[in-house]
């Protein structure tokens, strides 16, 4: 059955949502790192450390992770000072139970200089990881090894992976909740076309977006090139790790749910279709209609004699009704039975590669997490439903929002539970609802979910005020309103070809009349000339033949004597034109819709009801995009680990920093860099500053005073004034730096060039304890 919808105007729904995209788009850009890129699993230390210098060769590199990361023979490479690589380049895996570390070998023998470690990884949680240090052996020397500039999962593959993320999430709510919405709550809906679009659009992004994801993991969790996603090699690799494996699982639900989707809206649906519902109405000619009514006289006539046999059919008509009932009740069962499958193992495949999958409790906290994507997609999903509904379907039964919102209420409540547990387990502490990335943003989310509870309230209280609509007229009313645009456009049409058709006629006639009265014009003129023309007949001559002399004989034929076809068009053409009938359909839409519009609109109830709901589903799309970048945020318990296992500070704190400052005085040879090292960069050690100034070039170079400076803005010290000593060429040095606390400070270079020509240059350097 081809059901049809109301197509009232849009522009409302769309600027609502553009709004509501707009205010995702600002919240999620003033938080700024909380970048899908953002790493999951941290660094927590190495061996040897960031910029130590040690005596003598190590005999291989370590690092840590805060968990569990897949890591492969290229994962950790060692580059000499020339940028060579030096490492035996096989992975070593010296992991225990608590601890997660990876090495790689050195060889014996390597020279003094700096080094450089590069490495890449995947985090449990599906997220990549990228990161490198530097150590020294000997003493630190010039390094020209290449660094990665990107991070991994950045650029345009990192973007175009988390857009594909964020949309299917998006595709499994509307195909998990409008699915859920038409079986349990309304399924007349299985009729109305726009809730069809809906559960279809969703599967067909959430089945899109799968297949790009999987494409795109080579080149996110490796090179970053795009064109690596025709690499198959690499997209073997990927099918044997855990995201992998997910999407692939993924995949195959999704058939099982097109199957889903083909029973929903047909078998379903026209279990579902109201009695009467496509039984045609008499249309046709005049005499058509009068012989079906003599052949429908003649039917009742037999159905008379025939009524004795109908009362016995009645119980064979009950026992049918009967069957049918238990039919479309063991089909309703099967179809949530079977959807509670496809829904659950849908959200499976999203905990079992994302957070839930690692961490704290991960064999509690996959399921719940199960549990939260069912319950927003249930809520969220659902209201997509009603929303599209209520906007561009029949009219809504008050029943059918009343289940709704028991649903969405008890989805409310499932999400409350088990958000409560996924906050514990990913923040820890009340502290770190402030202080991190993940706890802002949790705070964020709750605040607008309260929000779209409060609306959700007040469409509740809407939904009380609306009058019922009987079951099964909502299902027909769209129907049975297109049958009867036709019908009154078909009437319009014959009415107008009606009067083209006299009007046709009317001209025709009045052509006539002109031409006869030429005619009697032509013939009396005729006549008075050849009177007085010829005079008397002559003697014993003929006498013209019809009153008309000889001349006449010649003259242009009458009138009446050109063919038929020149008599003007024929009253038998009484069909509009083609520019007619487009003009006369325009018309008839633009009258249907306002009369749709203008009935819609006179029901206060369900204006107020249309509204509200629209209000909570723009602001359910900006909960929607918060909870996935919240998937790709670092937990704040995470970073809490990070920080206790390096003294309380971020990783970079608590150790050697070095910094690179260009700088330009505007005065002649005023560009050059400065290089600063600081170690050990603690506030509870004396620290040593070391200073080298090149030119443009690369060469040392001196210059006649340099000064340096520390300043800590939240503590108000400073600026702290650093003695340095010229110890060589373009090389400055000085020890016994104090920084009475930890944390960002900022560096105050001046470098002089002339006797006019300086500059001041400030960078901010981390400071541990």
């Amino acid at each position: 059955m081809v059901t049809t919808g109301l197509r009232p105007r849009r522009s409302a729904v769309l600027r609502l949502l553009v709004v509501a995209l707009a205010l995702a788009g600002a919240l999620l850009g003033g938080l700024g790192g909380a970048a899908p890129a953002s790493a999951h699993a941290a660094l927590t230390g190495s061996t040897p450390a960031q910029g130590s210098v040690a005596d003598r060769a190590p005999e291989q590199v370590t690092l840590t992770f805060s968990e569990g990361v897949a890591m492969g023979d290229d994962s950790i490479r060692v580059l000499d000072p020339q940028g060579k690589r030096v490492d035996d380049e096989k992975l070593r895996n010296l992991s225990s139970d608590r601890v997660v570390k990876y090495g790689a070998g050195l060889p014996s023998g390597l020279r003094d200089g700096t080094y450089t470690v590069a490495w890449q990884a995947v985090s449990a949680d599906s997220h990549p990881v990228s990161g490198a240090f530097t150590f020294s052996i000997g003493a630190p020397s010039k390094t020209t090894a290449p660094v990665p500039q990107q991070e991994a999962g950045g650029g345009l593959v990192g973007a175009l992976y988390g857009i594909a993320r964020y949309l299917a999430y998006a595709g499994f709510v509307l195909l998990a909740g409008g699915a859920a919405f038409v079986v349990a709550c309304r399924p007349a809906a299985a009729l109305v076309r726009s809730v069809q679009r809906l559960i279809v659009y969703g599967w067909a992004l959430l089945t899109g977006t799968t297949v790009v994801m999987l494409l795109l993991r080579t080149p996110y969790t490796g090179s970053g090139d795009l064109a690596d996603v025709f690499d198959l090699g690499g997209l073997q690799q990927v099918l044997i790790t855990k995201p992998g494996a997910a999407l692939v699982s993924r995949l195959l639900l999704l058939a099982a749910a097109a199957l889903f989707v083909a029973v929903l809206f047909g078998a379903y649906a026209r279990a579902h279709q109201p009695a009467g519902a496509d039984e045609p109405e008499e249309t046709g000619e005049p005499g058509e209609v009068a012989e079906r009514g003599q052949r429908g006289e003649a039917d009742e006539r037999g159905a008379a004699d025939a009524a004795d046999a109908a009362e016995e059919a009645g119980a064979a008509d009950a026992a049918e009704e009967a069957e049918e009932a238990r039919r479309r009740k063991d089909l309703t069962f099967g179809l949530g039975f079977g959807g509670v499958i496809v829904a659950t193992g849908l959200a499976a495949t999203w905990a079992m590669a994302e957070h839930a999958s690692t961490g704290l409790q991960p064999a509690v906290a996959m399921p719940v997490d199960v549990l939260h994507l069912l319950a927003v997609a249930a809520w969220l999903g659902g209201l997509a439903a009603l929303v599209v509904s209520l906007y561009w379907g029949p009219p809504v039964e008050r029943a059918a929002v009343r289940r709704f919102s028991r649903i969405a209420f008890g989805s409310v409540v499932v999400l409350v539970a088990t958000g409560l547990y996924q906050s514990w387990r990913q923040v820890g502490t009340w502290r770190a609802l402030t202080d991190t990335a993940y706890g802002r943003l949790l705070l964020i989310k709750v605040a607008l979910v309260v929000v779209l509870v409060g609306i959700a309230w007040l469409s509740r209280q809407w939904t009380g005020r609306l009058a019922e609509v009987p079951a099964g007229e909502a299902a027909a009313a769209e129907l049975r309103a297109a049958e009867d645009a036709e019908q009154e456009a078909g009437r319009e049409a014959e009415q107008d070809a009606a009067k083209a058709a006299g009007q046709k006629e009317r001209e025709a006639e009045e052509e006539r009349d002109n031409r006869e009265a030429e005619k009697a014009t032509v013939g009396a003129s005729a006549t008075t000339a050849a009177a007085a023309t010829t005079g008397p007949a002559p003697k014993g001559g003929p006498a013209p033949k019809n009153g008309s002399s000889p001349a006449s004989d010649h003259s242009t034929p009458a009138p009446h004597d050109t063919p038929a076809a020149d008599d003007g068009p024929s009253a038998d053409d009484d069909s509009p034109g083609p520019a007619r009938a487009a003009q006369l359909a325009r018309q008839q839409a633009a009258v249907r819709t306002a009369r749709t519009k203008r009935q819609r609109d006179a029901d206060p109830e369900r204006l107020g009801l249309r509204r509200s709901v629209l209000a909570e589903a723009a602001v359910a799309v900006v909960v929607l995009v918060v909870t996935t970048v919240l998937t790709a945020t670092e937990p704040a318990r995470t970073e809490a680990a990070v920080k206790a296992t390096s003294g309380g500070q971020s990783a970079e704190a608590g150790r050697p920093q070095a910094l690179t400052i260009p700088f330009d005085t505007g005065g002649p040879d005023g560009k050059g860099t400065a290089r600063v090292r600081l170690a050990p960069g603690s506030s509870g050690r004396a620290n040593t500053l070391q200073l080298r100034i090149t030119d443009p070039s690369g060469e040392v170079r001196d210059v006649p005073e340099v000064k340096v400076s520390f300043t800590q803005k939240a503590k108000k010290l400073g600026p702290l004034s650093v003695t340095t000593r010229h110890t060589g060429t373009g090389q400055w040095r000085a020890s016994g730096i104090q920084l009475p606390v930890p944390g960002k400070w900022q560096l105050s270079l001046v470098v002089r060039t002339s006797d006019i020509d300086q500059v001041t240059e400030i960078k901010n350097v981390k400071i541990g304890s």
